[in-house]
C-alpha cells in the first residue's frame, strides 16, 4: 500500500457534508463527519487509528526518544533532513511517530508496505521525490513499514535515496535490525529503539480515548478492575489496548460501563487474576519455579499459560528460566542453559505470541531435564567461604611472572605447566591455604553429572598427589 500526503493535507483528510476540511485525527487517520458519534461505532476509522497523536506532544511514552536534542526533535523542529530505524514491538508508535514527523514537517509523506509492495514501487517513489526536490525543493518522508521484510536487493534500491538524501527515510521493523537489515543502510540511518508502553502510559490512551471527542467521546465509562484487565491484556501494545477498548464499547449496554464481564465477551479473554507487582506475581511464579524444580511439566506450562495470559513480561519469565537452567539443573543436563538462552533470544527477536512456544519448549526441556543442585551450592558455599574470610595470599607459583624482576620475588617459581604431564593434570596446589582441599563441587549422580563424580574424584586425587579426597568439604546449600 502507498499513500501520499501533500502539504496542508495530513493522511485521512477528508470532507464533511458541508464541504469544509476535517482536521486530522489523532492517529493521523480520518475522524467522524461532522455531527457522528465518536463513541459507539459512528466512526468510519478504528479508534487506534483515531486516537493516533497528530503532535510529538500528544505521543504517550517513549520519553527517551522525545526528550531536547533527541533525533526526532531535531528532524521535527529544525527540518533537518536523516533517515531512521525505528525498532520495536507491535503498537508501541513506530507508525505514529513516522506521521507526526510529517505532519510537523510539511514534507510530502509516503507509505510504503514491505509486505505488498516490491522494488518498482520504491523505485518510483524514490524517482519522484527526487524530482520533487529539484523541482520545487520539498523534502520527502520515505516511510517504510516492516522494513525486514524487504530482502536484501529491496534494501538496497533504498541506498542511493538514503546517501543524497533525496528523501528522509525512515523504517519500521519488529525484528532485530543488526539481522533483518542490511548494514549499508543501518549504517546511513539513526537506529532508534522503542519500549513496549508501561501501564500509566497506557492507562493514559485509554482514558484519553474514553474522553476526547475524537475517540469515544464520554459515551462510555471504563470500571477501574476492567480497566487493569484491560492494561494487562494489552501487553504493552496501545493498538491491542484501543482495539480492545473499542470492541468493550459496542456491546455494553446503554447506560452501563465497561465492567470485567463486557470485556471478557468482547475480546473472548478470561480475566487472569494477576498483579504484576503483588502477591500473584510472586505466588505464579514461585509455583513455576518450583514445579520445574520437581519436573512437573503440566503444572509449570499452567504457569507459563497463566503469565502470558495475564501480561507478565516475557523477557522476565525468559530470565528466570535462565537463572533455574543453572540452578536446578546445571551439569545434570548442560544443555539445559542452552535451551533457555535461546529461549531468550528468540523473546528479544520473534516476541509474543510467536515466543510462547519457544518458552514453553524451555519450560519443557528443564522440566524434564535431570536434576542438581550442585552448581549453586557450590557457588554458594565458595562465596560463604570468601565472606568468612577465608581468601589467604595467591600461591607464589600461580603470582603472574611476566614481567622484570618477578623471579627475585619468587613470582612464578616452581609452577608446573599442566600441558607437560600426562593427562593435562599435574600435583600442585592452586587454591590459598585457608581453603586448601575445601571441596565446594560435589556432583549427584543425576544425567550427565553422573560422570563427572568419577572423573573429579581422580582429578582430586592427582591435584592433591593421594588417592583419598581433600581435607574438607565446602559449606552451604543452594536456596
Amino acid at each position: 500500500m502507498t499513500s501520499r500526503v501533500e502539504p496542508g493535507q495530513p493522511e485521512g483528510l477528508f470532507d464533511d457534508p458541508a464541504g469544509e476540511a476535517t482536521a486530522p485525527s489523532a492517529f493521523a487517520g480520518s475522524v467522524p463527519a461532522a455531527g457522528s458519534s465518536g463513541g459507539r461505532g459512528g466512526a468510519e476509522q478504528p479508534l487506534a487509528v483515531r486516537m493516533r497523536p497528530r503532535g510529538l506532544d500528544e505521543v504517550v511514552g517513549q520519553a527517551h526518544l522525545l526528550g531536547p536534542g533527541t533525533p526526532i526533535r531535531q528532524l521535527v523542529d529544525r527540518d533537518v533532513p536523516m533517515s531512521l530505524v525505528l525498532w520495536g514491538p507491535p503498537g508501541t508508535g513506530k507508525t505514529t511517530l513516522a506521521t507526526v514527523v510529517s505532519h510537523a514537517t510539511q514534507r510530502r509523506f509516503v507509505e510504503v508496505s514491505a509486505v505488498s509492495d516490491g522494488v518498482k514501487r520504491v523505485r518510483a517513489e524514490i524517482e519522484l521525490a527526487r524530482r520533487e526536490l529539484g523541482m520545487t525543493g520539498r523534502q520527502t518522508v520515505l516511510f517504510v513499514d516492516e522494513v525486514h521484510r524487504f530482502n536484501k536487493a529491496q534494501q538496497d534500491a533504498l541506498l542511493p535515496a538514503v546517501e543524497n538524501r533525496w528523501v528522509s527515510f525512515i523504517g519500521a521493523t519488529t525484528e532485530n535490525p543488526f539481522f533483518s537489515v542490511i548494514s549499508p543502510l543501518l549504517s546511513r540511518s539513526l537506529l532508534l529503539t522503542l519500549e513496549p508502553l508501561g501501564d500509566d502510559a497506557l492507562r493514559e490512551v485509554v482514558r484519553r480515548a474514553l474522553a476526547d471527542e475524537r475517540g469515544l467521546d464520554g459515551a462510555v465509562e471504563l470500571d477501574p478492575a476492567a480497566e487493569d484487565h484491560l492494561i494487562r491484556l494489552a501487553g504493552g501494545d496501545a493498538r491491542r489496548t484501543l482495539t480492545y477498548l473499542e470492541a468493550a464499547a459496542l456491546v455494553v449496554e446503554d447506560g452501563r460501563p465497561i465492567d470485567a464481564d463486557v470485556l471478557e465477551r468482547a475480546v473472548d479473554r478470561a480475566a487472569v487474576r494477576y498483579d504484576r507487582e503483588g502477591d500473584q506475581h510472586y505466588d505464579v511464579i514461585s509455583a513455576f519455579v518450583k514445579s520445574i524444580r520437581g519436573s512437573d511439566v503440566d503444572a509449570a506450562l499452567h504457569y507459563l499459560a497463566r503469565m502470558i495470559e495475564a501480561g507478565e513480561d516475557p523477557r522476565f519469565i525468559a530470565r528466570r528460566l535462565i537463572v533455574h537452567a543453572s540452578e536446578d539443573v546445571g551439569m545434570a543436563d548442560p544443555t539445559a542453559l542452552q535451551t533457555a538462552v535461546a529461549a531468550a533470544q528468540a523473546v528479544e527477536f520473534v516476541g509474543l505470541p510467536e515466543a510462547r512456544i519457544n518458552l514453553a519448549q524451555a519450560v519443557i526441556h528443564l522440566s524434564l531435564a535431570p536434576k542438581s543442585n550442585a552448581v549453586i551450592t557450590a557457588v554458594d558455599g565458595a562465596l560463604g567461604d570468601v565472606r568468612k574470610g577465608l581468601v589467604g595470599s595467591v600461591p607464589m607459583h600461580l603470582r603472574y611472572a611476566h614481567y622484570k624482576g618477578a623471579a627475585k620475588v619468587g613470582h612464578g617459581q616452581g609452577y608446573k605447566y599442566a600441558h607437560d604431564h600426562p593427562g593435562g593434570v599435574v600435583a600442585q596446589q592452586y587454591a590459598p591455604d585457608p581453603v586448601h582441599g575445601r571441596e565446594y563441587y560435589r556432583p549427584t549422580k543425576h544425567g550427565a553429572e553422573g560422570r563427572f563424580t568419577e572423573v573429579l574424584a581422580r582429578i582430586r586425587s592427582v591435584l592433591r598427589g593421594s588417592a583419598g579426597g581433600g581435607r574438607g568439604r565446602g559449606g552451604g546449600q543452594g536456596g
